[in-house]
């Protein structure tokens, strides 16, 4: 344990270098935008959700315009994210919940937002750590293949991945460590093809150590 605590932290140093303004990608003025917008993001890319979601707040603003929209109409504004009926549904009826049960607010806590429709503990730890400024461990594919690779778990559960890496790092560190090793995801620890030989971690990976250095990077 006393290892890993100490690789996790030379990791982080050399990410937080690597990306010094590791914010999170999906356009937002405010929480109630975020999370829509995380909801939204579900099996989909963060672009095509920031292409959507200006005319989605145009139309509904906040939770109270959105906990009346008629379903069409918002199906027809995310229809290009996938799933739209269902992720439709989900903000609609999570508007409705904002309003009926929180006053139009988003909730600050864990167990508040995993009772909105189609949130889950990914989603909720983005409004959390973005919005709250609350420890939080986002367990995203990037973050899961990342964390992997590097050795810091063996994991494949996204909560047991969460609770495993929150145990290694203090937790004034873990939403900065999440969205670097989501960046590093993005950038070179590709699903198909990681860019190995120029990862600055490679020394660090045992991935690495037990990949061919010919088979990448091509």
């Amino acid at each position: 344990m006393e290892n890993l605590r100490s690789r996790i932290l030379k990791i982080y140093d050399i990410l937080n270098k690597r990306y010094p303004d590791p914010r999170t990608l999906l356009h937002f003025r405010n929480p109630f935008e975020l999370l829509i917008s995380v909801i939204l993001s579900a099996q989909t890319t963060d672009r095509q959700v920031n292409e959507v979601t200006p005319g989605l707040f145009e139309a509904y603003p906040d939770a109270a315009s959105l906990s009346r929209a008629e379903q069409e109409s918002v199906e027809n504004l995310v229809r290009s994210t996938g799933f739209y009926r269902q992720k439709a549904k989900n903000i609609i009826a999570t508007a409705r919940q904002l309003v009926e049960v929180h006053g139009g607010a988003v909730p600050a806590g864990m167990d508040e937002l995993t009772r909105l429709p189609g949130v889950g503990r990914k989603s909720a730890n983005v409004v959390l750590g973005h919005i709250f400024k609350r420890p939080a461990i986002i367990v995203d594919t990037h973050f899961s293949r990342v964390v992997r690779r590097l050795g810091l778990t063996q994991a494949e559960q996204p909560e047991k991945i969460e609770k495993e890496i929150a145990l290694l790092l203090a937790p004034e560190f873990h939403t900065r460590f999440s969205m670097v090793i989501n960046y590093h995801g993005r950038d070179l620890c590709l699903a198909r093809r990681p860019k190995c030989v120029e990862c600055p971690l490679n020394k660090l990976c045992p991935f690495y150590s037990e990949t061919p250095g010919t088979v990448l990077n091509k």
